[in-house]
């Protein structure tokens, strides 16, 4: 399988070592934060929806039979090249419970469509550990080696879904990469501005949603 079917990790495979990273993949994405009746996060179900030209060269690559379009059991293999692709990077999830970062289990499964020339993504993922819905939460979904852009066109992408979820004080940020910059001289380490591929530090400019509960 060429390099650039490694879905989603192609900064791992492709991306070459460069003073500052910039995305060559985008998507669209919509998360929504589920709660139970218990008040625990139970899981985040993901919707991506990717840019015309990477969705183009993934038909290319998975295209088996050469008839110019993803067909059922193309798709499924288009899934589960994700699935196994994309576990060392946490399934770009980053969710963090009072100052804790979360890591989230495996999905049982990645769904992948193709509609009007873009692929979509479609899964859910459940926290490695309880989180009961007690002090502050964030929740966000961002490549760390900032390869690929993931982007929230609206702030109704990031949707609380639950009552006890709904009734927690919560808010959308997006966060200005100017003022993250200015805030966070002193902490940002020489690696980041060196080769922000190589660092964690890539989430304070990620958009997340944060509640108080």
């Amino acid at each position: 399988m060429k390099p650039s079917s490694l879905i989603l990790t192609a900064a791992a495979v492709l991306a070459p070592s460069v003073a500052l990273a910039h995305p060559h993949i985008f998507a669209e994405a919509r998360l929504e934060i589920v709660a139970d009746a218990t008040n625990h996060i139970t899981e985040l179900r993901n919707v991506w929806r990717f840019d015309e030209l990477f969705s183009a060269s993934v038909v290319m690559d998975f295209d088996k039979n050469s008839n110019a379009q993803l067909d059922p059991d193309e798709l499924e293999e288009v899934g589960k090249t994700v699935l196994d692709s994309l576990a060392e990077y946490n399934y770009y999830t980053t969710i963090i419970q009072n100052g804790k970062t979360i890591k989230v289990n495996k999905p049982d499964a990645i769904t992948a469509d193709y509609k009007d020339g873009q692929l979509l993504l479609m899964f859910a993922v459940k926290p490695a550990e309880p989180m009961p819905l007690k002090g502050n939460l964030s929740f966000g979904v961002y490549d760390p080696t900032m390869y690929t852009a993931m982007d929230f066109p609206t702030d109704g992408d990031l949707v609380p879904v639950g009552a006890q979820l709904n009734a927690c004080e919560h808010k959308v940020v997006r966060p200005d990469p100017d003022e993250v910059l200015a805030q966070n001289q002193a902490t940002l380490t020489d690696a980041f501005f060196n080769d922000p591929t190589g660092t964690d530090m890539s989430k304070m400019f990620a958009t997340r949603i944060e509640f108080k509960c």
